[in-house]
């Protein structure tokens, strides 16, 4: 189950963190707190049937009307739960927000990480570039990734102006 990502959620977000990026400066709680209330942003939790987060993600909607672009903050699964969908559908709820604003999406992902890699490509990502030592500590450097706008548009959308 997919739903919105609160406050009570955070300290189990910053134990996620710090399983799944221990060597790049995991976030802590406050810092998911400060993402969930902004007003560009929009944050999702995956849920088992039981109602336990397993994963989180989040996405900022950016710029004018004519002119937004969205920029994927995070997404991150629990270990024991990776492989089943979380991921997926997650991002599908991600590109949701940027597809209602007819938005074009930015991400970073870990030039070693294949699995997000193959998720990104699967789903319209393209890589752009590549960010020398773009996590740290670890010194992991970084692909930078688009996606280009699709859908409709949506005049209701709320924004940040840049």
């Amino acid at each position: 189950m997919i739903d919105a990502l609160t406050d009570a959620d955070v300290m189990r977000c910053a134990e996620l963190e710090r399983m799944l990026f221990p060597g790049d400066s995991p976030w802590p709680a406050e810092a998911f707190a400060s993402e969930i209330a902004a007003p560009h942003n929009r944050y999702f939790a995956a849920r088992t049937p039981q109602g336990e987060l397993v994963g989180y993600a989040g996405i900022s909607l950016l710029g004018r009307p004519g002119s937004l672009e969205c920029e994927i903050h995070t997404i991150g699964v629990d270990p024991a739960h990776q492989g089943h969908g979380y991921g997926r559908a997650l991002l599908s709820e991600l590109l949701a927000v940027a597809d209602a604003a007819h938005a074009e999406v930015f991400l970073e992902v870990r030039t070693d990480n294949e699995v997000a890699l193959d998720l990104y490509r699967r789903n319209g990502f393209d890589v752009l570039g590549i960010r020398r030592n773009y996590y740290q500590p670890s010194g992991a450097d970084a692909y930078t990734m688009r996606r280009r706008a699709v859908g409709a548009g949506s005049s209701d959308v709320k924004v940040a102006s840049l």
